[in-house]
């Protein structure tokens, strides 16, 4: 018996990288699994293929599992909900959505289009929305469901170059927030993790010097893609009922928790403030506690530099 023994995962963004290890290990736990995945290009720029998702399928097939591919895009929601409907007539049901769908367009934001805004958002940010919202009901209703949203460092810290993929990613942990806020008395769960690992993203990063090659052949050997699809399907598994609400990191064999926003100082003036005071009082009473610019760099791991910072 697997920890996910009866229950139906949709996996998004299925058919390479971190999704592809998330949608069969969620098969090897005992889950039938819908393995969605355009098919795309890093930057979303082609029409897809249905080719990565089936062959992630007919892998899970193959080895006595039960899966189905669905190619289409996460960008539009009536797509979800097509996805939820098959899942529920070819499995008689859904549990839960692990969401690692996504692409990215960097660029440093005084170059940025619209369009490479948009498309970024669309996918992560709309892409969230879409799965939540096509399922939420149906997990509701049941009284079972969770949801493994993906954030990113790039949110949580801050990323030079990638202002659309950052944005969308601190968007999303708020979403899932509050979806756990709110879905707590009907059994519906929603956490988010910051993943670190070898995937296509950090391969688009271009090698500079023999330095950053070997740095990148550490990543590789130890920063797998495995290794957040293992606590992913930990997280939607029934086995973590207790757990929502909370940002996680998984970077190598470090997993880890992250604070979220609360007040950490708080002046106040009776009296009032006036702009003079404000500048001279309120901000150096709070400047020792103020935040640096710098990149947290996380266990085992080498912040990446997005090949448009430069």
């Amino acid at each position: 018996m697997g920890a996910l023994s009866g229950k139906v995962v949709l996996v998004t963004g299925g058919g390479n990288g971190i999704g592809r290890d998330c949608a069969l290990i969620a098969a090897q736990e005992g889950a039938k699994v819908v393995v969605n995945d355009l098919g795309g290009s890093l930057k979303g720029e082609d029409e897809g293929s249905a080719g990565p998702a089936e062959s992630v399928a007919a892998e899970i097939r193959a080895a006595g599992g039960e899966a189905f591919s669905n190619s289409d895009r996460v960008t539009y929601v009536d797509a979800v909900y097509g996805m939820v409907e098959q899942a529920k007539k070819s499995f008689g049901g859904l549990h839960a959505v692990i969401n690692p769908a996504g692409i990215l367009r960097d660029v440093m934001f005084h170059k940025m289009t619209e369009a490479e805004w948009d498309s970024v958002i669309a996918v992560h940010m709309r892409g969230s929305f879409n799965v939540a919202r096509a399922t939420i009901e149906l997990f509701r209703e049941q009284n079972d469901g969770a949801y493994m949203f993906f954030t990113s460092t790039s949110g949580l810290f801050g990323n030079i170059g990638q202002a659309n993929y950052g944005a969308a990613k601190m968007g999303i942990a708020g979403l899932s927030r509050i979806i756990a806020m709110e879905g707590a008395r009907n059994n519906v769960r929603s956490n988010c993790v910051a993943p670190v690992a070898w995937t296509r993203m950090t391969q688009s990063v271009p090698i500079k010097d023999e330095a950053a090659a070997a740095r990148r052949a550490v990543m590789a050997e130890k920063i797998r893609a495995d290794q957040p699809a293992r606590f992913s399907v930990a997280m939607v598994s029934p086995a973590a009922a207790s757990v929502s609400g909370q940002i996680f990191g998984s970077s190598g064999e470090n997993i880890i928790l992250y604070s979220q926003p609360r007040p950490i100082e708080t002046v106040t003036k009776e009296e009032g403030w006036t702009v003079d005071s404000i500048i001279n009082e309120a901000i150096p009473k709070m400047a020792p506690k103020f935040f640096d610019l710098n990149r947290a760099v996380l266990p085992g791991a080498t912040a990446p530099k997005p090949a448009t910072a430069s």
